[in-house]
């Protein structure tokens, strides 16, 4: 066993959505690292170029900006995408959306927005990019996508986020799902539910880690590196047999809510 061979990414091309910060730039680093071609994709252009420039030191890293909450910014992404690759080894479905407000006062737009980008779009960028996905799976190794969901799809937490949470559920399911059906055209599809770690879509990560630190068995919030660590594992060789699951990555919070 060539435990070299088993986590490398050498020669992989990756597109992760979301990939200009937080959790997908976390992913994209790892990836890098692993000897990946990194395409990274973000609704504001102007942050993911500038990701994109920075990562570029670590290897080969592409922005494709994009708006992916819509048919046409899906069908956009993977023109841009087919400029550069013919095949797609690894896809990230991270790009997400939260929104909070009072069970009495939730409104339908605070839906709308959070399961389309949260639920639907996985599954729709991810049906636009199996001929690609398919062409990577038929050669040496098997096409892998990897949805990102949430521990708050898992257990319940203490804010009013009623559409993620339920949208990051249906991602757990979904990837089930998907991969019952796409693992016999040899593409796997498996799942990360983050916990504590510092983004944009955790605050108080991010703004609080040392109070979070303290409710975490773990007693820190999750580092880049457990992130991409994981990430890595399911999109390697070493993640194969890892077929429709959900990894938790959240130093035990799951357990303790």
């Amino acid at each position: 066993m060539n435990i070299n061979s088993l986590f490398s990414l050498q020669g992989r091309s990756a597109l992760i959505t979301g990939g200009s910060r937080g959790i997908g730039r976390m992913i994209a680093e790892g990836y890098l690292a692993a000897g990946a071609r990194v395409y990274i994709s973000a609704r504001k252009a102007e942050a993911c170029d500038q990701t994109a420039k920075e990562l570029s030191a670590l290897g080969h890293c592409v922005s494709l900006p994009a708006d992916v909450s819509t048919r046409e910014g899906i069908e956009a992404l993977v023109a841009a995408y087919s400029k550069h690759e013919d095949r797609l080894d690894i896809l990230v479905n991270n790009a997400g959306a939260a929104w909070g407000a009072p069970y009495d006062e939730f409104p339908e737009s605070g839906w709308d927005k959070v399961v389309n980008l949260n639920m639907k779009t996985p599954f729709f960028l991810t049906q636009a990019l199996t001929p690609l996905l398919r062409k990577a799976a038929g050669g040496d190794h098997l096409a892998k996508v990897i949805n990102i969901a949430s521990i708050d799809g898992i257990s319940v937490n203490m804010w009013d986020t009623y559409s993620y949470s339920a949208s990051k559920a249906g991602v757990i399911h979904l990837t089930k799902r998907m991969a019952m059906h796409l693992i016999k055209e040899r593409i796997v599809v498996s799942a990360i539910a983050p916990g504590p770690f510092a983004s944009e879509m955790n605050k108080e990560a991010r703004d609080h880690a040392d109070e979070v630190a303290q409710y975490t068995p773990a007693g820190r919030i999750g580092k880049p590196e457990d992130m991409a660590g994981a990430a890595i594992y399911l999109a390697s060789n070493a993640g194969d047999f890892v077929v429709g699951s959900t990894v938790i990555v959240d130093g035990g919070v799951t357990y303790t809510r």
